[in-house]
């Protein structure tokens, strides 16, 4: 176990920032995020005091109270809702795609493969961010495949409800604006860090 009391204010930072990338909390934020308790250890090393005084005792659950208050559960909720819209609608946009069609059929399997999508996506989110959208979708896709195989085989083929195509581009909506904001603080913080 580490000693707390002979922390540096480097190490103070990298346990911060790995717990904040584990969380998921974007980049942006991170940077922001470390620009700041960077600034209130210098000062408090200005100050004649330590950099236990900033952060206590135990580092990582100052690091967990900040990203709590940084990044609340019902905002990262919402994140991986939109996440989990932006995921079907490109299953939809994909299926229609494939089939040349303007509409999808969906089948007791296909909803099946769309709710363990879904879960996989909120549940990742929430619990660690940091996985990437490549091998996220990779773990969602293989797990939602296995899910809609089984279900296939246990019948639940039938037809439930037909989707149209436009619904894709509508559930894109809600990821683009997150997306858009994630694209003005990485922005942001790229300005300010050449500005140094």
């Amino acid at each position: 176990m580490t000693n707390q009391h002979a922390m540096t204010e480097q190490r103070i930072l990298a346990v911060c920032r790995s717990n904040w990338e584990y969380r998921g909390i974007d980049d942006g934020s991170v940077r922001e995020m470390l620009d700041e308790l960077s600034a209130h250890l210098e000062d408090a090393t200005a100050a004649g005091r330590t950099p236990r005084d900033v952060v206590g005792d135990d580092v990582r659950k100052f690091a967990a109270s900040w990203a709590r208050a940084r990044a609340p559960f019902t905002h990262r909720l919402l994140r991986a809702a939109a996440r989990a819209c932006a995921a079907i609608g490109g299953l939809i946009l994909v299926m229609c795609l494939f089939r040349w069609s303007t509409e999808r059929t969906v089948g007791g399997d296909d909803a099946a493969f769309w709710a363990v999508v879904v879960a996989v996506t909120v549940v990742w989110e929430l619990r660690r961010g940091s996985l990437g959208t490549v091998r996220h979708a990779a773990v969602a896709l293989v797990t939602a495949v296995a899910v809609a195989l089984l279900t296939r085989w246990l019948g639940g083929g039938e037809a439930l409800v037909t989707v149209p195509l436009w619904a894709a581009p509508v559930l894109f909506l809600p990821e683009l604006s997150y997306a858009a904001a994630d694209a003005r603080r990485r922005k942001k913080g790229t300005a300010s860090d050449t500005a140094r």
